[in-house]
């Protein structure tokens, strides 16, 4: 780079947007990829529907996105698309100070101790979800994580307990959140849902609404309000009798706050599992290592869940479920060597550091023991995004990917694989395996009495 900023964007492909637009449908990691490799570590993508993109994947030019003025860098500008189903007061489309007091308001149902909480809760639902699977039988895993994940949402954050609406949202949200791209031209154009090929949509957020205003309606008028432990109950007391400051929220924005951590923390946490599990049963002695962390991490010992959560990180790292974050500039900035205009969208590469040798050694093993013992740099990993819009749920997300793995891996007995690992596919805006993340399960095990340390790591070979 010169030491004069370049006017001008940098480099990138010269396709029209409608065909870099397909790519990323397509082949989104695999495509930026190859413009790194073609342009280097700063090039620019014009996209329909989206814009121009200017990449990122130097840490030191991220940290700057990151720490520079929410004013500046607009995340909610940048998710727009997704406010015909979230709600235009949800946390993810907001800037400014209608973000920072928002975010406030939201943090109280994500600290630590909270999330301490309902780890039992976590433990509870996971253990029912594993009872179900079938033994020796080879199936995909990652329609049982987004199950799973759906019920400690319910149960937890929304704290769900009537049997029928419990019944309800378990049938309407899966529908909901399975979002393709046919749905996202009704989301982003709300109008669109009037006509028959959307109308189907209509009704299900019709009946999500309804179901979550009947949620809302409840912790209203409970007289254990003040004492209840679900992130609903604690954002209906927000800026009210809890002593905070501030206005408290509408019904339309905890329905809006509650969408968001479904959408955000479902389908997100469940790819993840599913990611951890197809990881390890192609790595025998790693998933030796995890069950006896398991074993360790239910004994009450702090080691194995130290690998637990070097397991969840490196997988994080190795298979991010999402490959970038956003920000739209609303006024004119000097990046990465270039004067950058207002109305582009800056894109930290989530997905590009996390591959980079210059930051990991060997960058395509799956290694967690690279993860015991240190702490990430928060710009060279980052899965949750960065910065005042880092993700409100990372401590929960990174607690329940823990103790479902522990659960996982002490309650059944893995058959290991020596079938290629599965690819990354795009499904909506993040990147699951294509063919579901497919496990076999050898035995399942006698619980609490656990079995041999290392019984995990069954050397069965299976053909995928």
């Amino acid at each position: 780079m010169s030491d004069s900023p370049r006017t001008g964007l940098p480099p990138g492909p010269r396709l029209p947007a409608l065909v870099q637009a397909a790519l990323m449908a397509r082949y989104w990691p695999r495509f930026i990829s190859a413009c790194r490799r073609r342009y280097g570590r700063v090039f620019t993508m014009r996209i329909a529907t989206m814009g121009t993109l200017v990449y990122l994947d130097d840490p030191g030019e991220i940290k700057k996105v990151f720490a520079g003025s929410p004013a500046v860098y607009h995340a909610g500008e940048a998710n727009k698309m997704l406010g015909g189903l979230l709600g235009d007061s949800s946390v993810l489309v907001i800037d400014d100070d209608a973000h920072r007091e928002r975010r406030r308001q939201m943090l109280p149902p994500f600290h630590r101790d909270a999330v301490a909480r309902q780890a039992a809760v976590m433990a509870e639902i996971a253990a029912d979800n594993i009872a179900t699977w079938p033994v020796d039988t080879e199936f995909p895993v990652a329609p049982k994580m987004s199950e799973l994940t759906l019920e400690v949402i319910l149960r937890t954050v929304i704290g769900a307990s009537d049997p029928a609406r419990l019944a309800a949202l378990r049938a309407v949200m899966p529908k909901l959140l399975n979002v393709t791209p046919w749905a996202s031209l009704a989301l982003a154009n709300p109008a669109l849902q009037r006509f028959g090929p959307w109308r189907g949509l209509h009704r299900r957020i019709a009946e999500a609404n309804r179901l979550l205003y009947a949620e809302i309606a409840d912790r209203r008028r409970d007289p254990d309000l003040a004492t209840r432990t679900d992130a609903l109950a604690m954002l209906v007391r927000a800026g009210g009798e809890d002593g905070q400051d501030g206005t408290p929220m509408t019904d339309r924005e905890l329905r809006d706050q509650l969408m968001t951590l479904l959408v955000a923390g479902h389908d997100t946490t469940a790819t993840a599992l599913s990611w951890a599990l197809e990881r390890l049963t192609r790595h025998p002695a790693i998933l030796a290592k995890a069950v006896r962390a398991a074993e360790a991490s239910a004994a009450g010992d702090p080691e194995g869940d130290e690998y637990l959560d070097a397991v969840a990180k490196e997988t994080l790292r190795i298979r991010p479920v999402v490959f970038d974050v956003g920000r739209i500039l609303t006024e004119p900035v000097e990046l990465a060597g270039y004067h950058l205009p207002a109305g582009i969208m800056v894109a930290p590469g989530i997905g590009l550091v996390h591959s980079s040798p210059g930051q990991y050694p060997d960058p395509d093993r799956f290694d967690p023991d690279r993860m015991v013992g240190t702490t990430p740099g928060p710009t060279t990993w980052f899965p949750f995004g960065g910065g005042n819009r880092r993700c409100l749920g990372a401590t929960f997300a990174m607690a329940e990917m823990r103790i479902v793995l522990r659960e996982v891996l002490r309650r059944v007995a893995l058959c290991t694989t020596t079938a290629a690992g599965e690819r990354q596919k795009v499904k909506h805006v993040i990147l699951v395996p294509h063919r579901g993340a497919r496990i076999r399960v050898r035995a399942v095990k006698d619980v609490p009495s656990a079995a041999a340390a290392g019984a995990g790591a069954s050397s069965c070979m299976h053909r995928s």
